[in-house]
């Protein structure tokens, strides 16, 4: 189960009334940043189905979009299952909808870029859903500062997250270690994002060719380390780099994640 360190496990849920702001390492370092008027809210969500996952996403785009709530960040975890992105081959799906159901997998369309991929315990998921108005509106580039914050995060725990000239996605080693696809939706708002392998089981990912890419193997946090890495755990990380990356000026934060 997602858990935070014990000075964050409030901020589990977003339904939260005591939300603290507090100033991104952009700001306190006092670098000029182009988003440093903006917040970045972080909700987490515990573990949620993929569904209403995509539900929830679909609802916050339309607050963005209408300017009703900030950058948001949901960080959350999601039951075994494998989603399918636009680019995505039936083939690469190697059970059939009868092993994975006896298996406890779920099968859904992702509405997303990408391939094949896996999601389950174990995993930190992140959906950035942000307005890239008005100077980010790049995919190519997007997509670069999702894998940036990553590599930023792993640093955090001593290793060299890298990219692949021929994939999206961080990679250590050879291995793969987060996922990646993401959606924009009309108005520069974006939805989907990635996922970490932080104490992933990975031999779920057996039922598929992750991402299409046959050969190439998957790696967690837990195995590159060689202890048991929570997603929990990595979260801070992760909620710092994003706010670096994007140059955020402050980051609400409802249970302090990465309160030092």
């Amino acid at each position: 189960m997602f858990t935070l360190p014990s000075s964050a496990k409030s901020g589990l849920t977003a339904a939260t009334d005591v939300h603290r702001d507090r100033q991104s390492p952009a700001s306190r370092h006092g670098r000029a940043q182009p988003w440093a008027g903006r917040t970045l809210a972080v909700r987490y969500r515990g573990r949620i189905a993929y569904e209403p996952a995509v539900e929830l996403q679909a609802g916050l785009v339309g607050q963005r979009r209408r300017g009703e709530i900030p950058d948001t960040l949901l960080l959350l975890e999601h039951p075994h299952v494998i989603t399918m992105g636009s680019s995505g081959g039936a083939g690469h799906v190697l059970l059939s909808r009868e092993q994975l159901a006896a298996g406890g997998i779920g099968l859904s369309e992702a509405g997303r870029g990408g391939d094949v991929t896996y999601h389950g315990p174990g995993q930190l998921v992140g959906y950035p859903i942000l307005d890239l108005k008005p100077d980010r509106r790049d995919l190519h580039r997007y997509l670069r500062s999702l894998e940036a914050v990553l590599i930023r995060a792993l640093a955090l725990l001593g290793l060299a997250g890298e990219r692949d000239e021929e994939a999206t996605g961080v990679w250590v080693g050879g291995a793969k270690v987060a996922a990646i696809g993401i959606r924009v939706s009309s108005g520069w708002i974006t939805s989907h994002g990635f996922a970490l392998n932080a104490s992933t089981d990975l031999s779920y990912f057996d039922a598929i060719v992750p991402c299409g890419l046959s050969g190439r193997p998957v790696t967690s946090l837990s195995r590159l380390l060689g202890r048991h890495v929570p997603p929990g755990a990595i979260a801070p990380a992760v909620v710092d780099a994003m706010a670096a990356e994007f140059g955020y000026g402050s980051v609400d934060d409802p249970g302090g994640a990465n309160s030092k």
